[in-house]
C-alpha cells in the first residue's frame, strides 16, 4: 500500500501568501502552518527565505515549531539561496530545500538568456549544494508543461543523479489540459532510466480551471505527490486546491485505484475558513467542497431528492469536512415536500395546518422576500395575511455624526413603529453600533448582534453595499439584510429587517399563548 499514498504538499504559505494583497505576518503564518499541521498535510512550504528578513524570520519560526510535518523553504538555483533555506530551517526535526529553475524554450531564452546546457549544469550544481544540507532535496523543472519532452526527460534524469530525492513538474501557467499533462507524466516514466529513485511531484496552477484536472491525471500516471494550497490560492487564477484534489482521491478511490492521502478530512472546513479569515481572501459561495453553497439545495427537485435519500443529489457528506449538515434554503424554487419537512422540524403534526394554503402563501413570500426562514414560514401559519404583511418597523429618518479622534460616534434615529413616529439618539464606539443601539431602544428588543458582513453589490464608488446581520433572540438566529449606497444606511436597514422578523416572531408568540 505504500506507493498507493499521495503526498500533499501545501504551498499557501509561499505560493498562496505571495498573491496576496499584503504579506502576512509571523504569527498569522506560524497560525496557517499549526493548521495545516493538524489537517495532516505531509510538506510544507512555509516560504522563501532569502527574499527577506521577515520571510526567513517566518520559516524559522514554523520550523521551529511545526512537528509532525516536513517544514520545506524555496530556493532559486542559486548558492545564497541555498543556503538560507538551510539557515532558517536547520531547526526543524525534518525539513526540505526546494530548489528550481525554469526549463522551458520561451523561459531559458526571453527570461534567463541561457541555453539548456547552461540551465542543466545549474541545476546539477544547486542541487548538490542542498544535499550537504539535508538528503530531503526537492528539484522543479519550472514551467515543465511548455518544456520540450526530450529535455525534461534528460534534467530529470539528470536532477535524479545529483540526489534530488523529489521532481517536481509545475504546470506553471496553468497551459496544458488533463490529458496532454498525463501523456507529460507517462512519458517521464517510460524514458528517463532512474524515475524510480524519486518521488514525482506535479504542481499545476488554475489559469485554465485545469488545475484539479491535471493533477489527477498525473496521480493516475505514476505522480506521487501533489503541490496545492488551502482555497486555491496563489499566483493569478490560484494554485490547484488542497481541498478538491483531496476529496477527489477520497470520493473516487475505487476509480483512483486504492490511492489515498493521510488528511483528516474532517478538519478541512475550519482550516478553509481560518486560511480565508487571516488572508483576507473571502471564499466564493459556489467554490467546491468548501464554498457556503457547496451543501446547499434550493431546487425543489433537488430537495425532494435528498430528504428521500441524499445520495441522489450529494456525492460526500458535510459532515466528511467537517460541517454538521447541509442547508435546506426555502426560496420560490423549493416543493411542498421541502416545506412539509420543515414544519415537521418545527414541532407542527400534519393535521394541524393545510399545506396547499400555507404552501401557496410561501411562495407569494419566496417571491417577494427570495429566501424565507422558519420564523417567516411560522407567520404564514398564525398571522393573517394583513397582519403578516404589517411592518412593526419603518426606517424613517437617520443622522450620524463620526470623525476622527476626539468625535464620540453618535446617531439619530426617527422610524414608525406601529404606525407611530418616534425618535430616539445614542452613541457607541463607531458610527454602525450607534445606530444599532439606536433602534435597540427604539423597539425595546434586547439581542446579541451575532454576525455583521457587509459586501459591495457592483464596482466603483458609487456601488451598493449590502450588509447582511445575524442576531440571537431568546436562543433562536434571526437574520436582517440591507442594501443602499450609504453603507451606514444598509446597516440601519439591515437591523429594522431583524428587528421586523423577531417583532413577528413575537406576534406569533403572542397567538399560540392566546389560542392556548
Amino acid at each position: 500500500m505504500k506507493d498507493k499514498k499521495i503526498i500533499i504538499f501545501d504551498s499557501t504559505l509561499r505560493d498562496g501568501e505571495q498573491a496576496l494583497q499584503q504579506s502576512l505576518s509571523l504569527n498569522q503564518k506560524l497560525q496557517i502552518a499549526l493548521a495545516l499541521e493538524n489537517l495532516g498535510v505531509d510538506v510544507i512550504e512555509a516560504g522563501f527565505p532569502v527574499s527577506s528578513p521577515g520571510d526567513f524570520n517566518s520559516v524559522q519560526s514554523i520550523a521551529k515549531n511545526v512537528k509532525n510535518s516536513i517544514v520545506c523553504a524555496l530556493s532559486r538555483v542559486v548558492d545564497k539561496d541555498i543556503d538560507a533555506c538551510y539557515e532558517a530551517l536547520k531547526v526543524a526535526q525534518h525539513f526540505r530545500i526546494h530548489t528550481f529553475i525554469a526549463t522551458s524554450d520561451l523561459h531559458m531564452k526571453d527570461k534567463l538568456k541561457k541555453d539548456f546546457n547552461e540551465v542543466l549544469i545549474m541545476a546539477q550544481n544547486a542541487i548538490k549544494r542542498a544535499r550537504n544540507y539535508t538528503d530531503d532535496v526537492e528539484f522543479s523543472c519550472e514551467d515543465a508543461g511548455r518544456t520540450p519532452i526530450d529535455n525534461l526527460c534528460k534534467i530529470v534524469e539528470e536532477a535524479i543523479k545529483a540526489g534530488a530525492k523529489t521532481i517536481n513538474i509545475p504546470d506553471t501557467v496553468g497551459y496544458t489540459l488533463p490529458y496532454e499533462f498525463g501523456e507529460i507524466i507517462k512519458n517521464l516514466f517510460n524514458r528517463v532510466p532512474n524515475i524510480d529513485k524519486a518521488i514525482i511531484s506535479v504542481h499545476c496552477h488554475n489559469d485554465l480551471g485545469m488545475a484539479t484536472g491535471n493533477s489527477l491525471s498525473a496521480i493516475m500516471q505514476g505522480a506521487r505527490q501533489i503541490e496545492c494550497a488551502m482555497n486555491g490560492l496563489g499566483e493569478r487564477a490560484g494554485n490547484c486546491a488542497l481541498e478538491e484534489v483531496v476529496m477527489a482521491i477520497k470520493t473516487r478511490t475505487q476509480f483512483l485505484d486504492g490511492l489515498y492521502t493521510d488528511i483528516i478530512h474532517e478538519n478541512i472546513a475550519k482550516t478553509s475558513k481560518l486560511v480565508a479569515a487571516i488572508c483576507n481572501e473571502p471564499v466564493p459561495s459556489h467554490k467546491a467542497i468548501v464554498g457556503s453553497n457547496a451543501f446547499s439545495h434550493s431546487s425543489g427537485i433537488h430537495q425532494d431528492g435528498v430528504l428521500k435519500n441524499r445520495e441522489t443529489y450529494e456525492i460526500m457528506t458535510p459532515q466528511s469536512i467537517g460541517i454538521n449538515d447541509n442547508r435546506m434554503l426555502m426560496t420560490a424554487r423549493s416543493g411542498r415536500h421541502m416545506i412539509k419537512i420543515c414544519l415537521d422540524n418545527l414541532g407542527y403534526a400534519a393535521n394541524t395546518y393545510n399545506l396547499d394554503d400555507v404552501y401557496a402563501r410561501f411562495l407569494k413570500l419566496a417571491d417577494k422576500k427570495g429566501q424565507v426562514y422558519d420564523y417567516d414560514l411560522e407567520a404564514l401559519m398564525f398571522l393573517s395575511q394583513d397582519k403578516e404583511e404589517q411592518m412593526g418597523f419603518v426606517l424613517e429618518n437617520l443622522n450620524v455624526i463620526s470623525g476622527a479622534k476626539g468625535v464620540i460616534p453618535t446617531a439619530s434615529v426617527k422610524m414608525s413603529i406601529d404606525g407611530e413616529l418616534k425618535t430616539e439618539s445614542s452613541t457607541g464606539n463607531g458610527p454602525v453600533e450607534a445606530v444599532f443601539n439606536c433602534i435597540t431602544r427604539l423597539t425595546q428588543i434586547e439581542c446579541l448582534l451575532k454576525n455583521y458582513n457587509i459586501s459591495a453589490k457592483g464596482s466603483g464608488v458609487d456601488a451598493q453595499g449590502q450588509v447582511d446581520v445575524d442576531v440571537e433572540f431568546k436562543g433562536r438566529r434571526f437574520h436582517g439584510k440591507g442594501l443602499s449606497t450609504d453603507v451606514i444606511e444598509a446597516s440601519a436597514e439591515a437591523f429594522i429587517s431583524v428587528f421586523n422578523a423577531i417583532h413577528r416572531y413575537l406576534l406569533i408568540e403572542d397567538v399560540k399563548r392566546n389560542a392556548g
